[in-house]
């Protein structure tokens, strides 16, 4: 199982962006594998936000149609207020409470592996997607 941040969506999303064909690559590679591909839904609302902004009404709902491809975590109010917490704890500005709950999905579901193009999985301890990996490396 792997988990999606907002930054790999985007960069799946977006031809121009310069993680496109990599993140692309890796992504059909785990679902080619029938991997479990996890989010939650506060990333599906960040990215669908971002992909509507950059890209356009239509780009949004095409992601949106297509999440029946993932597995996604829906957050209780339980683990909102979690997620909270840690935000507070971490006391830092480029640290989101959508990371935050990122953390506590992946630790929860025992997740180590993130395609993101965000540093803060790979200070978190998580394994974060490198741009420079290749697919076999995911394999």
């Amino acid at each position: 199982m792997i988990f999606l941040d907002t930054s790999a969506i985007h960069a799946v999303a977006d031809t121009t962006d310069p993680h496109h064909e990599q993140a692309v690559a890796y992504l059909d590679a785990a679902l080619r594998r029938r991997e479990s591909v996890l989010t939650h839904n506060y990333v599906v609302i960040e990215s669908a936000a971002l992909i509507q902004r950059r890209l356009g009404l239509q780009a949004a709902l095409a992601f949106l149609d297509g999440i029946q491809l993932l597995q996604v975590h829906w957050v209780t109010r339980d683990e909102h207020q979690k997620a909270v917490s840690l935000l507070k704890q971490r006391g830092s500005r480029s640290i989101s409470l959508v990371d935050c709950m990122s953390f506590a999905v992946m630790k929860q579901y025992g997740v180590t592996v993130a395609l993101a193009y965000d540093a803060d999985f790979q200070a978190e301890g998580f394994e974060g997607f490198q741009p420079t990996w290749s697919v076999r490396q995911s394999e």
